[in-house]
């Protein structure tokens, strides 16, 4: 089955509250719009997004949940859910994977979208973040073996989640995508969604992402023939 047929529920596993919206905002919210049933787990909380040595941690983590909620609904994604991992100190544990794999055997998506782990450097004057990176590894290893492989976290079979084996993958912000996704239609409501995240687009960021997101959508776009497309090294695993 090619990606364009695909019709079941979707997972989405990021690092940070506004990944989702920056990285594949434009695909996410075609999926649902298409009907398929599009969920969101973003593993830190976010609680070092800001650059105001007097911003109470706590307070901004409470934040960027309200605001993820509000984009994730803007997009209309079915759910949203917040690991809360420190901001920052992701990292690829048994725990965190438990976590994921449970979402996975919850979910059953037929996709899980995630971040290309082995994406260090983009150009020369910016280099991944950390967390990004792990979530990436996390999403993968949760995905195989561990989600349909009755033997890891066995604790979840009691809980009644059954192994599940997911179709395909998609990573974005790849240095090597495989795939370039039409999301014609779609760029205005990734950009609204991604300004909906307001406690990180202050003092002019908005207007970054304005000028940026939409420079590199038709980028992509070129490369297939469309107006706007997001890029992805796309895993065909069922």
């Amino acid at each position: 089955m090619s990606q364009s047929e695909r019709t079941g529920p979707v997972l989405a596993v990021l690092a940070h509250p506004d990944d989702a919206e920056i990285s594949s905002g434009g695909v996410l919210a075609r999926w649902a719009a298409e009907g398929r049933e599009v969920h969101l787990l973003i593993l830190t909380n976010g609680d070092r997004g800001s650059n105001d040595p007097n911003q109470d941690r706590v307070e901004l983590a409470a934040i960027r949940k309200a605001e993820s909620e509000s984009a994730a609904t803007f997009l209309g994604l079915a759910g949203v859910a917040v690991l809360g991992v420190p901001d920052g100190e992701l990292e690829n544990t048994p725990q965190v994977r438990r976590e994921v794999v449970r979402h996975v055997r919850t979910i059953r998506p037929e996709t899980v979208l995630s971040c290309d782990p082995t994406a260090w450097f983009f150009g020369t004057t910016y280099f991944n973040h950390a967390d990004h990176r792990r979530a990436g590894e996390i999403a993968l290893d949760a995905v195989f073996p561990a989600a349909g492989n009755p033997l890891f976290f066995q604790e979840l079979m009691q809980e009644g989640l059954d192994p599940w084996t997911v179709n395909d993958v998609w990573l974005g912000w790849s240095n090597e995508p495989t795939h370039y996704q039409d999301v014609t239609g779609y760029l205005d409501r990734k950009v609204a969604a991604l300004a909906l995240h307001a406690s990180q687009v202050q003092g002019g960021m908005l207007g970054f992402f304005e000028e940026w997101l939409p420079r590199e959508a038709e980028e992509n776009g070129q490369k297939i023939g469309v107006q706007h497309a997001e890029a992805f090294r796309v895993l065909q695993l069922g």
